[in-house]
């Protein structure tokens, strides 16, 4: 990797990085920094063009509409949508993986039939298909990978058969930082008529993204993570799907028509837009999306990104007391480094990091069946989480943080 992670051009752009330039924020894979365009963005929607979109044709309402269409445009352009209408605004990834469970599920899923799911998703991307199950009378399927993350594709093969209905996984673990062989598992999927489901939560902000070539029929992704603000996320689907879909809320704003006893509902993908959606939150997640894209590049992020982990794998392994969880190879961890100090619990680890203004995450990191399938002792675990707009030195104060923690609890000898 050729990238300089020992200076830092970008901390400057992030106001809460430059007005603390202590703090080492190591959370990213939680939820990123904002750069000050994005808090611009949302400051100027309210003070420019602050008027419910597609409800009036006065001129600050058709403003307002065209910032929401064009964020809606940014985001099919990052994950190569064909068509931005069928990106569909959710508050979140989990809100519409949600929406994939609960509308999607009952046009293909009954009695008998299977949801395959990895051991590796997040909550978000695990209970709603345990209760998708549930209604149907359906089985959830688990895949089980390697202590690295590797999928086999023996596993794939067992796992994935003719009951199959629907597969979904997450592009990129968000505890062992690995990337899942999403194309492979689509094609397993596609070739026995299941739908391929995509949490791209963890990746969007890592990789370059792209449905038709993961085989995707489904994506979901959160803004927040990708330099926009909180509650803003979004689903993709294919749109035959999509239409076939029931939506799962009803109101005001997702209709063609109502009557006294029925209505019939908008197109996608207003169909799934009830209420009143953030918009200025969605107009500040197309700046973000353009920051990332066009003032960063994606390709400059996976470059220093990757620099920054080899730098931290290779810190970490100078500390005798510190196991890994996953992969040994830096390549196989994008932005994501899990892992315990022996002998004391992450919560302790990341409470004396703090007070030295080191920011990580410590607990089960909504993944508690993997952790349970790991092994992993208390069913927690420290998660430093890496971005672009980190350097070196962030990376130093971890390793010295650490080193700190296991003088206070075993002594400095």
């Amino acid at each position: 990797m050729g990238a300089d992670i020992r200076e830092n051009p970008y901390k400057a752009d992030f106001p809460l990085l430059a007005a603390q330039p202590e703090l080492a924020f190591l959370d990213s894979a939680a939820t990123a920094q904002r750069p000050a365009c994005v808090l611009d963005a949302q400051r100027r929607f309210y003070e420019t063009m602050n008027a419910n979109p597609l409800r009036g044709l006065y001129g600050l309402s058709v403003e307002a509409t065209a910032a929401v269409a064009d964020a809606r445009a940014r985001v099919a352009a990052l994950i190569g949508a064909p068509d931005a209408r069928d990106v569909v605004f959710t508050r979140n990834t989990t809100e519409a993986l949600n929406l994939v469970a609960t509308s999607f599920s009952p046009t293909v899923l009954g009695p008998g039939d299977e949801v395959a799911i990895t051991i590796m998703e997040h909550h978000s991307n695990l209970i709603p298909w345990q209760r998708a199950c549930r209604a149907a009378g359906a089985r959830l399927v688990y895949l089980y990978p390697q202590s690295d993350g590797t999928l086999t594709d023996e596993e794939i093969a067992e796992k994935i058969g003719p009951h199959t209905r629907i597969v979904s996984c997450a592009h990129v673990s968000n505890v062992m930082g690995c990337e899942l062989p999403v194309r492979k598992l689509a094609d397993a999927a596609h070739a026995v008529g299941a739908v391929m489901v995509v949490d791209a939560a963890q990746s969007v902000p890592h990789l370059r993204v792209d449905v038709s070539e993961l085989g995707a029929d489904f994506l979901a992704l959160s803004g927040h993570k990708a330099l926009g603000p909180m509650g803003v996320g979004a689903l993709w689907g294919r749109h035959e799907l999509l239409d076939a879909m029931e939506p799962m809320l009803t109101g005001g704003e997702m209709i063609d028509s109502v009557r006294e006893q029925d209505a019939t509902w908008a197109p996608v993908p207003e169909k799934f837009e009830a209420g009143t959606q953030d918009a200025a939150g969605i107009y500040a997640t197309g700046a973000g999306l353009a920051y990332l894209t066009e003032t960063v590049g994606l390709d400059a992020v996976a470059e220093r990104e990757g620099a920054l982990v080899a730098y931290a794998m290779e810190r970490l392994a100078e500390l005798g007391f510190v196991d890994l969880i996953g992969s040994a190879d830096p390549a196989r961890h994008h932005g994501v480094i899990s892992f315990n100090v022996r002998g004391v619990h992450p919560h302790d680890v990341a409470s004396i990091l703090d007070a030295s203004g080191v920011c990580i995450r410590a607990g089960h990191h909504c993944a508690q069946p993997l952790l349970a399938w790991l092994g992993v002792e208390n069913l927690a675990c420290c998660r430093a989480s890496l971005a672009f707009y980190n350097d070196a030195a962030d990376v130093d104060r971890l390793v010295d943080g650490l080193t700190q923690v296991w003088g206070i609890f075993h002594g400095n000898d």
